[in-house]
């Protein structure tokens, strides 16, 4: 009984190195547009150990994509990334954010018109509303867009994540993501932006 003891504590102790050595990982949640296309743009990203679609920033509670898709609940299509912050800045993660929507448009992105589809970044602290309003600046005064940079800044709240089918769209239904994703014209004006 002591023997058995022994090595389940000795077993539990050699374990705890691993476990510590886990990395510590942060979350950053943006909205821009068709959560597919951002969920596949932000899991490409050295990194990012996961991107989840889902619903944020409106008021009602376990919304469905069929609530969601038809307006008024408040909620936008969005992305909650998990990230390993030794691997990949948020920094960095704004950066790719700004690269693969059109910051100018305040009526959706691209094909996908409405208020489920503006873009937006939801904060999770302090530093990173800070840091996404200070990156939102420098994008408006580069000059680059002749518009008000439409893409809000506000703090997250309650992330619902989509339903199973829409996970890892682009993957599990490759030949329709592509031809929604070419129709769309979102590779071409992402290229018109960001020239």
């Amino acid at each position: 009984m002591r023997a058995a003891l022994l090595v389940a504590l000795c077993t539990l102790l050699a374990a705890t190195p691993d476990a510590a050595r886990q990395p510590a990982l942060a979350e950053a949640t943006f909205a821009g547009g068709c959560f597919w296309c951002l969920e596949e743009a932000m899991e490409k990203i050295p990194g990012v150990v996961s991107a989840i679609s889902g619903y944020t920033g409106g008021s009602v509670k376990n919304p469905s994509y069929e609530d969601v898709s038809t307006g008024g609940t408040g909620h936008l299509e969005a992305v909650r990334v998990s990230f390993d912050p030794a691997k990949v800045s948020y920094a960095q993660l704004l950066d790719a954010f700004w690269h693969n929507i059109d910051p100018g448009d305040g009526g959706g992105q691209f094909c996908d018109r409405g208020e489920q589809y503006r873009s937006a970044i939801f904060a999770h602290d302090e530093a990173q509303r800070a840091q996404a309003q200070k990156s939102k600046e420098a994008l408006q005064s580069s000059g680059r867009f002749k518009t008000a940079i439409a893409t809000t800044v506000v703090m997250a709240g309650p992330f619902y994540p989509a339903e199973t089918y829409h996970q890892d769209y682009y993957k599990k239904n490759a030949v329709q993501y592509r031809f929604y994703k070419f129709g769309c014209g979102r590779a071409q004006r992402l290229s018109a932006v960001w020239k």
